[in-house]
This record gives structure tokens, sequence and C-alpha cells, in this order.
């Protein structure tokens, strides 16, 4: 055995595992969780140059964000309510303030979440591009980041725009409820406790529509399906898989948590976050977790293969990580098996063929040739003949032909007995998801 080369420091800095002897292919991702961190180191600066593009069209809901910042603050400061700064001089009796600050809040907030609205239109084109290079990466397939940022507008837009339009009018319902809530409280004492529900379903409705919105962007990134299927698909998940999906839209908008609702420190962290790769982690995260998810509910039962992206470590296409028998007994698998058996036997695998390099090689005739070299053609011809049928008696009984055979049989068995015997009643799928782009 030839002993291995050890090479120095710098030779493996420069040539990288991928060149070394200990490199071996079990070291590539076999599972969603070691294919995110491989994203993640690998294609960082990818996922940078994604965040920007995704940034540059959120910055439309910025504005409206600082802008209602900026109005509440002023508002807060010279209305009646803040008398006793000077500038809310003379002091207007508390009796007759009831309810002003939180009607004017009402107000306030009609107009600015109206214009989230109209906003979320441009940040749909950034999710639509942003979510579809994710994808590519998790299906690890070479991306052009400018090239399929454009292409993934182009194919996913529509389904996206549902999505955030769905979510910012479940918004702007919600806070309007929570604010008119807010002002009966103050006109009205004694509602106090059902107003308090009144917030707590608003709330909850809310997180719903959220999580919602992100089950409809990543089903329409991957699958082709209309509006109201859209809609209903991503209730049927998010309801199916509500503790995890609550678990990993946490993970994933934790760099939004940080930047809108705390202070400080954690506060200027998040917004460099955001600014870095924070719409890009977000993107990676809920991809990475919905890939996982429809390879365990979705894919095995509409004949997709699972695993997608993953090593396959037996390498057979049907054990990949997340898949199940019923991948081999779908509809398409079993179409695939027709179409092999309606093919016919493959003459290149079904018997042995003589290599052509061996045995007696053709006559070759003169360019003058009389009935003499005609014979001698005829002679080599009918010896390579038989060569060709002693070679394929002698190797008939190998075990490659023997096996090939074996299951071409078996397919040809059972076809027969699944159209020649009593049809059985299919359970049908769930209607979950037509076919995939």
């Amino acid at each position: 055995m030839a002993e291995r080369e050890h090479k120095g420091l710098v030779a493996r800095w420069l040539e990288g595992k991928e060149r070394s002897d200990d490199y071996v292919r079990t070291t590539l991702p076999t599972n969603r969780w070691s294919l995110f961190w491989d994203i993640l180191k690998g294609r960082f600066g990818r996922l940078m140059l994604v965040n920007f593009l995704v940034l540059l069209t959120f910055l439309p809901i910025v504005a409206v964000y600082v802008f209602r910042y900026i109005s509440v603050s002023v508002s807060d400061l010279i209305g009646p309510y803040g008398s006793g700064l000077m500038v809310g001089y003379p002091v207007i009796p508390g009796a007759a303030l009831t309810g002003v600050a939180q009607m004017q809040t009402v107000e306030t907030d009609i107009v600015f979440f109206s214009l989230f609205i109209v906003a979320s239109l441009i940040a749909a084109v950034g999710i639509s591009g942003g979510m579809y290079i994710v994808r590519n990466l998790i299906w690890t397939e070479g991306i052009f980041v400018a090239n399929d940022f454009l292409h993934g507008i182009k194919r996913n837009f529509w389904n996206v725009l549902e999505a955030v339009l769905f979510f910012t009018l479940v918004l702007f319902i919600t806070q309007t409820m929570i604010n008119l809530a807010d002002y009966s409280i103050a006109v009205m004492p004694s509602m106090r406790t059902l107003m308090i529900i009144s917030k707590a379903v608003s709330y909850v409705v809310l997180v719903l529509a959220l999580l919602m919105s992100m089950w409809m962007v990543s089903l329409g990134v991957n699958y082709q399906q209309g509006p109201f299927a859209l809609l209903r698909n991503a209730f049927i998940m998010t309801i199916a898989t509500l503790p995890q999906t609550i678990l990993f839209a946490a993970l994933a908008l934790i760099p939004f948590l940080l930047a809108l609702f705390t202070s400080g420190l954690l506060m200027a962290l998040g917004v460099v976050i955001l600014l870095l790769f924070g719409f890009s982690w977000a993107l990676l995260v809920w991809m990475d977790y919905s890939q996982w998810a429809f390879d365990k509910f979705v894919n095995p039962n509409i004949g997709v293969a699972t695993g997608r992206g993953l090593y396959n470590k037996d390498g057979k296409q049907e054990e990949h990580v997340g898949g199940s028998a019923t991948m081999r007994d779908s509809e398409a698998m079993r179409e695939y098996r027709r179409q092999i058996v309606a093919q016919g036997r493959s003459k290149l695998m079904c018997r042995p063929i003589q290599p052509i390099d061996d045995g007696t090689d053709i006559y070759q005739l003169p360019e003058s040739f009389s009935r003499e070299d005609l014979q001698k053609l005829r002679d080599s011809r009918n010896k390579m003949d038989e060569e060709v049928k002693a070679y394929e008696e002698e190797h008939k009984n190998d075990e490659q032909y023997v096996e090939y055979n074996r299951q071409f049989d078996e397919r040809e068995r059972a076809l027969e007995e699944e159209n020649g015997g009593k049809k059985k009643k299919q359970k049908r799928p769930p209607k979950m998801l037509n076919k995939r782009k």
C-alpha cells in the first residue's frame, strides 16, 4: 500500500479539504441542519449580496415606519395632553382630554398602515427574488445572483404579492381594532375586560396571519397553485406544524425582533444584522425549515423525490433523508415503471454483446477486387456472426444479464396484474399541492 503524502500547512490551506486524502463524500450535508450551516459558511458573500437587493425593496416600508414614529412622537409632544411643557400651554382639564390621545392614534395609524400596504407591493419584489435564490442554494444548484433574482421575480411575484397583501391587510385591521379597544377603555372603563380580550384575540390573529404568510411565500416558490389553494394550503401547514412553525419563525425573525422591539445596544445590534445579512438569514432559516416540512408531509404524497440538496449515503434515490416507502408506491413511480416496460427490453442490457475489439476483423476489399475477394469478405462476416453467437451463449448466464431480465420480467408481471386484475379503489392524496415548478 502506498504511503500517504504528508503535506504542509500552507499546502493544505491552498488546496482545501476537497483535495485532501482524508476527504470523503460523507462530509457533505446529509440533513437540513448541516446544509443550513454549510450554506451560511460557504455562501456568506452571496447571502450578503441577496440581503442588499432585498433591503433596497424594503426601503419604502422603512420610510413609512420612520415617519410614523416621528409623527407619533411629535403629536405626543405638542398635543393638548402635553400641557405643562410650554408648547401645550395653557393646561386643559383632564376630563376634556379623555380619549383624545387614543383617537388621534387611531387616525394616525389608519393613514400609516394604509401606506404599509402600498409599500408592501415593492417589498414583494425583493422577497420573490431573494427567496428564489435561497431555494436554489438549498437545492445545491448553481446560481447567478443578479440573473436569478430577476428570474425569481418573474416566476414568484404574484404568489409573494398575495402573501404580503394578506399579511398587511390583516395587520391594518388588527391594529385598528387594537387602537379602538384602547379608545374604548379610555372613554368606557367598564368595558376594560372585554376590550383586553379583544386585543388579545387581535394579537393571536395577527400572529396566525404572519405564520400563514410565511408559508404562502415558501409554498408559492416551491409549487404551482392558484391563489385560493395557496391560502388553504398555508393554513393547513400552519395548523399541522404549529409548534415547529412558531419556533422557526421566531428564529428567522430574530433580527427584526431585535431592531423593532428592543432598545439601546440590542436595537443597534439588530439594525446592523439587518443591514448585513438579516433578510438573508430570515429567508434561509425559513426556507430550510420549509424544505424539511415538505419532505416529511407533502412530497411523498405527490410523488416528488425528497431530500433534494442533501447527500445520500446509500446512493438510492428512494432512500433520501425524509423519504418513505410512499415514494416507491406513488403514482409517478408506477407511471415511470409503465414507461420502462412499454419501451421494451434494452438490447444493450438484456444479452451479452461481444466487444468490438475482440474476434475476427472484417476483410477489407481492395480498390480493385475480384470474386475471390468477395468470397473472403463473406467468409469473414460469417465467422464474425458465429463468434458473436458463441460469445452470447458463453456469457448469457452472467449475473448482470440475469438480474436485468429478472427485474424486467417482474415489472411486466406486475403491470399485467395491475391492468388485468381487480382494480382496487386507490386512496386519493390530500388536496395539498398540484405540481412543482
